[in-house]
């Protein structure tokens, strides 16, 4: 198909009234009114000023966050599914058939609840509890994340990255600038 062969379908005329014609005196628009205007919307919920509909429905406070949560991983499953040296993280929990792949990326969130007794290395990508955090270095196991959440890691990180930077431009200083010798004044006593 070329573009002279195309076919273009006719626009149909949007309808006009009150021009003439045989629509009679008000052209079907009732006698006068707010929907008798031209360009006259009325508000669909609107009945007329009463409490309407919606108004009238229950009210359920509060409100569903749209962030999915996270998966919640008890100390006892890490006892069942991991051996010692192993290491917690999305591949090994996914292998071990502990969680499906497409749930996983939402997150992992390690608590406290039950007894760990082998030495696990959890990854920085899952959460921890402080309870988890404690149970498993008490075991003899490493936790390489923070067991803080998202946005507090995220405050933690640009304070580390601010003092880092002040450290970095205070050596650049001593660096560039020639140190001074320190001028010793002679205190003269008056007798």
């Amino acid at each position: 198909m070329q573009i002279h062969e195309l076919k273009v379908k006719s626009k149909k005329n949007r309808k006009r009234i009150g021009r003439g014609g045989k629509r009679g005196t008000y052209s079907g628009k009732g006698n006068n009114g707010q929907k008798a205007r031209s360009g006259a919307k009325r508000d669909y919920i609107f009945e007329g000023g009463k409490s309407t509909l919606i108004e009238r429905l229950k009210k359920v406070r509060g409100f569903k966050s749209i962030a999915p949560k996270k998966l919640v991983l008890s100390l006892d499953m890490l006892e069942k599914k991991f051996a010692n040296g192993e290491t917690v993280n999305f591949e090994t929990l996914v292998a071990k058939k502990v969680f499906r792949k497409n749930e996983i990326s939402s997150g992992v969130k390690i608590l406290g609840t039950g007894k760990i007794t082998k030495k696990i290395s959890v990854d920085k990508e899952i959460l921890t509890s402080d309870s988890a955090r404690i149970a498993i270095e008490k075991a003899g196991g490493k936790v390489v994340g923070a067991s803080k959440r998202g946005r507090e890691r995220k405050a933690d990180m640009m304070r580390d990255e601010k003092k880092v930077e002040k450290v970095e431009k205070a050596e650049e200083i001593e660096k560039t600038e020639k140190p001074k010798k320190k001028e010793v004044k002679k205190a003269t006593s008056k007798k």
